[in-house]
């Protein structure tokens, strides 16, 4: 399926520290490979670059003030392609299962991420426009 017949994304916005981001980096790579196993069209995980441009006096929010992010931490917006919500709903149930799986052992693994949980905002989207 081409790109864009893309229906449904998950978006994430989260902080991870300067000095995490390596460590981050390998638990996306592993988390990019479990939802395309199960089914996504797409993953991917973007670490901002330029997150103060000069819009020409046009008034927003910028992604660090947003995300409450400190000097010393980088922003991360990521995003899982799939067909439709019901697409969506399939596949994050397979990738849940394979994760409860994964940490039986140590339902407090979020605890080891690379990043503050707390601090991540994430929902689902229904593409609307598509070029």
């Amino acid at each position: 399926m081409p790109k864009s017949q893309t229906k449904y994304i998950d978006a994430y916005v989260l902080v991870v520290p300067k000095d995490k981001v390596a460590q981050y980096k390998k638990v996306a790579k592993q988390g990019g490979d479990l939802w395309i196993k199960h089914g996504a069209l797409a993953y991917k995980e973007c670490m901002g670059d330029d997150l103060s441009p000069d819009m020409g006096g046009f008034p927003y929010l910028q992604f660090p003030k947003m995300a409450k992010a400190k000097p010393d931490e980088t922003v991360w917006y990521s995003f899982i392609e799939y067909k439709s919500k019901a697409h969506r709903d399939q596949v994050n149930k397979k990738v849940m299962k394979e994760m409860e799986k994964q940490h039986k052992d140590k339902p407090d693994h979020m605890d080891d991420m690379p990043f503050d949980s707390k601090r991540m905002a994430y929902g689902g989207f229904k593409v609307v426009v598509s070029c």
